[in-house]
């Protein structure tokens, strides 16, 4: 990557979704929406780590990061044109110890990787998951710790159970692991056992899912667990949070795979940000403390 009542409530969810902080096939897809001014680092203290910059961000002074502004609080457009998040504060303290400003670039989520293979982005930033696919294709650098968390109406009207979601409507964005890794296996049980079908209602950008569950059209939304949560917090009790956080797994900035050095100085970047206290703080100012990590690697 969002009571409301009526046609007027599903307005003010997608308008918190779009103001609050993943897309097409091709690196020609349109962007969901105008890039984001470069943000200024503050001092950044600590290790100079320009030396160990790529030679075009080197030449540029910035990092061009590729990002699926749809996915609050990690990241979504403000005013329209701003990109602001967890993931964007985060970023921005550690490019700060290399010298450099980020060029936030809004994308389609699953056309992100592609671009950073391509040479669009220099970085994607977005969320993603570390798994053994991503890795093959990109170094992944982790950062912060994510599960997933259904989410239902409030009182959960369609008796939804995700240990047997078999027959359901479940919104969910595409490209992630919930519709590539989750849902497969989910489906594969309740065919093993004769039964429906659960019926995914696949959206381009999270917010679009979110709404989807708000105006009754899913039974259910499948989404990592700080995009879940604050889903539910925005919508002031219309959405509600169904059984526990689980498949806890490290988030992952996206570099090219011939990069190891600038991955690995993208750790010690990190390692520099929890120790002047800008890590912890920015994960804070969005509620996200709790998926705080110490252990940054690089592929873990």
């Amino acid at each position: 990557m969002s009571v409301l009542r009526g046609a007027l409530a599903l307005s003010g969810v997608l308008v918190l979704a779009t103001t609050a902080a993943c897309g097409s096939d091709s690196l020609g897809s349109n962007p969901s929406g105008p890039a984001s001014a470069p943000s200024i680092p503050s001092s950044s203290g600590g290790p100079d780590l320009s030396g160990k910059l790529p030679p075009k961000i080197a030449t540029a002074k910035k990092i061009v990061v590729g990002v699926d502004a749809s996915y609050p609080p990690n990241e979504s457009l403000e005013g329209g044109k701003n990109v602001v998040g967890m993931d964007v504060d985060l970023f921005n303290a550690v490019a700060a110890k290399f010298g450099v400003t980020v060029d936030w670039q809004p994308a389609g989520f699953d056309t992100i990787i592609t671009g950073v293979q391509g040479g669009k982005y220099d970085m994607g930033i977005s969320s993603f998951t570390i798994n053994d696919k991503r890795k093959q294709q990109v170094n992944m650098v982790s950062y912060f710790s994510a599960g997933t968390l259904w989410v239902t109406a409030k009182g959960n009207p369609k008796g939804v159970n995700p240990d047997d979601a078999c027959g359901k409507t479940v919104a969910v964005q595409k490209g992630t692991t919930q519709l590539e890794d989750d849902l497969p296996k989910r489906q594969a049980k309740c065919k093993a056992e004769g039964k429906p079908e659960i019926k995914p209602v696949v959206r381009e950008k999270q917010d679009q899912a979110t709404a989807d569950l708000v105006a009754g059209k899913a039974d259910a939304m499948l989404a990592d667990s700080p995009i879940s949560l604050y889903a539910v917090k925005q919508t002031n009790g219309a959405l509600e949070q169904l059984g526990e956080i689980y498949d806890a797994a490290p988030y992952g900035y996206v570099v090219p795979k011939a990069q190891t050095e600038f991955a690995a100085a993208i750790v010690e970047a990190l390692k520099a940000s929890a120790a002047d206290g800008s890590y912890k703080s920015a994960l804070a100012k969005w509620g996200n403390e709790s998926g705080a990590i110490t252990d940054f690697a690089v592929n873990p």
